[in-house]
């Protein structure tokens, strides 16, 4: 769990930073985008932690998560301002997904990175209802690229698990 997580975290801080390279300062999605990406360094620091801790070796595809998130961050902000949260609403669905199941896995074996992945979950949870604020639901292709995000976000956790 922790190896995965910490993946999730890690490719979520290269896609914002990825976006927010696209977007700059100024943009009027980029402040919110910039809080989001603000939470997610304090989830990959909580995980770095975990990581060290534990003896958990991380994923051996952190470089490729490194150069395939920073690239999906920066391809939707190129398409448009809500694409770039398109691409939030589609990883955070995934991921509230992804946390509901290990929370009842965990069940009462793992208090501590049980209150950990409910904290983060609401806020993943808080980052998809900033997205759709921020017109998501209206990017171009919103079905088709949220679909398509979807699907890399369930591939790469499973690839993360096992590698």
């Amino acid at each position: 769990m922790i190896r995965v997580d910490h993946a999730g975290e890690f490719g979520a801080t290269r896609i914002y930073a990825g976006q927010l390279a696209v977007l700059g300062k100024s943009s009027p999605a980029a402040h919110e985008i910039a809080r989001m990406a603000a939470q997610e360094d304090r989830h990959l620091a909580r995980f770095d932690r975990y990581i060290a801790e534990r003896g958990v070796r991380p994923t051996a595809l952190q470089p490729i998560w490194n150069v395939a998130g920073f690239a999906l961050g920066a391809a939707t902000a190129l398409i448009s301002e809500k694409a770039a949260m398109a691409c939030t609403d589609a990883v955070e669905t995934e991921i509230d997904k992804h946390y509901r199941e290990q929370l009842e896995a965990l069940g009462d074996h793992d208090p501590e990175l049980a209150a950990d992945i409910t904290q983060f979950r609401a806020e993943e949870l808080e980052h998809l209802d900033k997205a759709r604020e921020h017109g998501a639901e209206e990017a171009p292709a919103y079905p088709l690229l949220t679909g398509m995000i979807r699907a890399g976000c369930r591939v790469a956790i499973e690839l993360s698990k096992r590698i």
